[in-house]
């Protein structure tokens, strides 16, 4: 059990790291921040395959296609001014 968390975290660090290479432009989030949420919906995907019965191979395509929903969905909250700070920026 603990070596498939392990891989969950590598996965996840790996999907955060590309999520970050891959989107283009000014990224609103930093990069520990982002592999952080990639570990963290990958282990979130694990654990759910592994409640629903799944074999490895479906753990680890689900930790991969959930870490990679929240790294974009951080990602896209964030570009969008989700944080509900203020910039000091008007626009007319």
């Amino acid at each position: 059990m603990l070596t498939t968390i392990l891989w969950f975290i590598v996965v996840g660090a790996v999907v955060g790291a590309l999520a970050r290479l891959l989107v283009p432009g000014r990224n609103p989030i930093g990069i520990l921040l982002t592999i952080l949420v990639g570990i963290a919906g990958a282990v979130l995907g694990g654990v759910i395959a592994d409640a629903l019965g799944a074999g490895t191979l479906v753990a680890i395509v689900f930790a991969l296609v959930i870490a990679a929903i929240g790294v974009v969905a951080l990602t896209t909250l964030n570009s969008r001014g989700g944080s509900g700070r203020r910039t000091g920026r008007r626009s007319y």
